[in-house]
C-alpha cells in the first residue's frame, strides 16, 4: 500500500508502465464533473470508476482484495476512511473469489484505518485488503483499476 498526495502520484510511475495513463486521467480538467460509473482509459488494461455516495459506518465495511488489478483510489470531495490489512493476515473470507468481478471479501475486523481527504490517494496492491467508502459525508472519488 502507498498513501500519498494525489499531486505526487506521478512519482510512482516507475512501478507500473500504465501509471502514466493514470496520472493523465487524475490531471483531467473535467475530473470533478465526470459522471458516476466506468470511464475507459485503455480498455480492460486500465479504466476508472467514478463514484459519489454517502459513506457507510465502519462496522458495515468489508475488506476486499483483487488478484488481477491494483487500485489507485483518489478522494475528490468528502472525507473517507479506508480500512487496510495485509492479505496474509486475513482469516475470514466470505465465500469464494469472484473471478469475473475480481474480488474476494473478508469478515476480518481488525483493520488499520486511514483517513483520506481530498487531494490524497492510496494505491492498493493485490496483497492489500482494503475496506473503502467509510465515512459520514458524501464521498466523491475516483478508483483507477490497473491490470497487473
Amino acid at each position: 500500500m502507498i498513501y500519498d498526495l494525489t499531486s505526487r502520484f506521478s512519482d510512482y510511475s516507475a512501478l507500473h508502465p500504465l501509471f502514466s495513463l493514470a496520472t493523465t486521467f487524475l490531471n483531467r480538467d473535467d475530473l470533478m464533473n465526470l459522471d458516476n460509473g466506468r470511464h475507459e482509459i485503455q480498455g480492460d488494461d486500465i479504466y476508472a470508476i467514478v463514484m459519489r455516495a454517502k459513506g457507510k459506518p465502519q462496522d458495515e465495511a468489508k475488506l476486499e482484495v483483487h488478484e488481477n488489478y491494483l487500485d489507485v483510489q483518489a478522494v475528490l470531495t468528502g472525507n473517507e476512511s479506508i480500512g487496510w490489512k495485509p492479505l496474509a493476515q486475513c482469516t475470514s473470507p466470505i465465500g469464494e473469489y469472484n473471478s469475473e468481478d475480481d474480488f474476494l471479501l473478508f469478515e476480518d475486523t481488525d483493520a488499520q484505518w486511514l483517513s483520506v481527504s481530498p487531494g490524497q490517494c492510496v494505491i492498493f496492491f493485490p496483497e492489500d485488503a482494503h475496506a473503502p467508502m467509510v465515512g459520514t459525508d458524501e464521498i466523491h472519488k475516483v478508483v483507477i483499476k490497473v491490470k497487473i
